[in-house]
C-alpha cells in the first residue's frame, strides 16, 4: 500500500519542572528536506534526532520542533540582582545631577529589566532520564505522522484505482469509433476517386498508399501500450510504499500514449474520449506528487 508524504504528529510529555511538546509536520518534496527547531537544553541530541527522522520518514519537506513550557518554580531564566541594583543606582545618580524626578515607580523598574544582562539564562543540559522521556515523545510523534501518512495513502490509492479504471473504460469506448473511422476514410477516398473516374491511375499503387495511410492512423499499438501502463501502475501501487517517483514515471508514459492516440484519432468522438482521458490522467499526476 502506498503512503502519502503529508503527515502530522504531536505529542506532549510532562516532566517535573517543564512540559515538552514534540511536533512534526511533513509535506511533499522530491527528497528529504528536513528542518529542526530544538531548544538549547537538548541541542547535543540534535544529530541523533535528525538521524532518527531521516531513517523513519525517507522523503518529504519535514519540519520538526520541540517546545518547552516551564511548569515548576525552577526556571533557567534568572534576574541578575546585582545588575538591577547597579542600573537603578546609576539612574538615581543621573536624575539628581540633571534635576529630574527619581526613578521610584514600577514603570521605571520595568524599564530597568529590559537593560542588557539583567535577565540571565542558564543552559542546563538534560540528564539521560529526562532525555529518555523526550526521546519517547519523539518516537510517538513519528509514529503518529506515519499513521497519518498511511491513512492519506489509502485515500490516494482509492482515488488512483478509480482514475485508472475510468481510463481503462474510456480506452474500451474508443473501439467502436476506431473501425467506423477507417470505413469513413475509405469511403471518402473512393468517392473522390469516382469524381475523377476519367483519369487513369495505378490501382496497385493506390492500394499500397491506402494501406500505408490507414496504418499511419492505426492506434492498436498505442492502445496496447496504454493498457499495459495502466496495469503496471496498479501493480506498482500495490507493491508497497516508497513508489511515488516510479508512479510518476509511469503516469508520464501513459500521457505519451494518450497524446499519440489523440493525434492519430482523426475523429471527433475519439478526440472527445481522449480529452476525458487527459482529464483523468491530470488528476493522477497532481496527486502522485504527494506519494511517498
Amino acid at each position: 500500500m502506498i503512503q502519502s508524504m503529508t503527515g502530522f504528529g504531536k505529542v506532549t510529555a510532562e516532566l517535573p519542572s517543564r512540559k515538552v511538546t514534540v511536533e512534526i509536520k511533513a509535506l511533499n518534496s522530491k527528497q528529504l528536506d528536513l528542518s529542526t527547531r530544538i531548544p538549547a537544553i537538548y541541542r547535543e541530541k540534535e544529530m541523533a534526532v535528525r538521524s532518527l527522522l531521516m531513517q523513519a520518514l525517507e522523503r518529504g519537506k519535514v519540519e520538526f520542533s520541540i517546545y518547552i513550557e516551564s511548569i515548576g518554580k525552577d526556571s533557567s531564566a534568572q534576574i541578575n540582582q546585582e545588575a538591577v541594583a547597579g542600573y537603578y543606582a546609576q539612574l538615581k545618580e543621573i536624575s539628581e545631577k540633571i534635576g529630574i524626578e527619581k526613578p521610584n515607580s514600577w514603570a521605571e523598574m520595568q524599564q530597568v529589566l529590559r537593560f542588557p544582562d539583567v535577565i540571565r539564562t542558564e543552559v542546563v543540559e538534560a540528564d539521560e532520564a529526562e532525555w529518555s522521556v523526550v526521546e519517547n515523545a519523539v518516537n510517538q510523534a513519528i509514529k503518529q505522522l506515519q499513521e497519518f501518512r498511511i491513512q492519506e495513502g489509502a485515500m490516494l490509492q482509492k482515488l488512483f484505482g478509480q482514475k485508472i479504471e475510468n481510463i481503462a473504460q474510456l480506452l474500451k469506448d474508443v473501439e467502436p469509433y476506431e473501425n467506423e473511422r477507417i470505413n469513413k476514410i475509405k469511403a471518402r477516398i473512393c468517392d473522390n476517386l469516382e469524381k475523377v473516374a476519367a483519369q487513369d491511375y495505378d490501382k496497385n499503387r493506390f492500394e499500397q498508399e491506402m494501406i500505408y495511410y490507414i496504418e499511419k492512423l492505426d492506434v492498436s499499438e498505442e492502445k496496447s501500450r496504454l493498457d499495459n501502463h495502466l496495469k503496471y501502475f496498479l501493480e506498482t501501487m500495490n507493491s508497497g510504499h516508497g513508489q511515488g517517483k516510479k508512479l510518476g514515471f509511469i503516469a508520464q508514459e501513459m500521457g505519451r500514449e494518450i497524446n499519440t492516440l489523440g493525434s492519430k484519432s482523426n475523429h471527433a468522438e475519439m478526440q472527445k474520449i481522449v480529452v476525458r482521458m487527459k482529464d483523468e490522467l491530470e488528476q493522477i499526476k497532481e496527486q502522485v506528487l504527494n506519494v511517498l
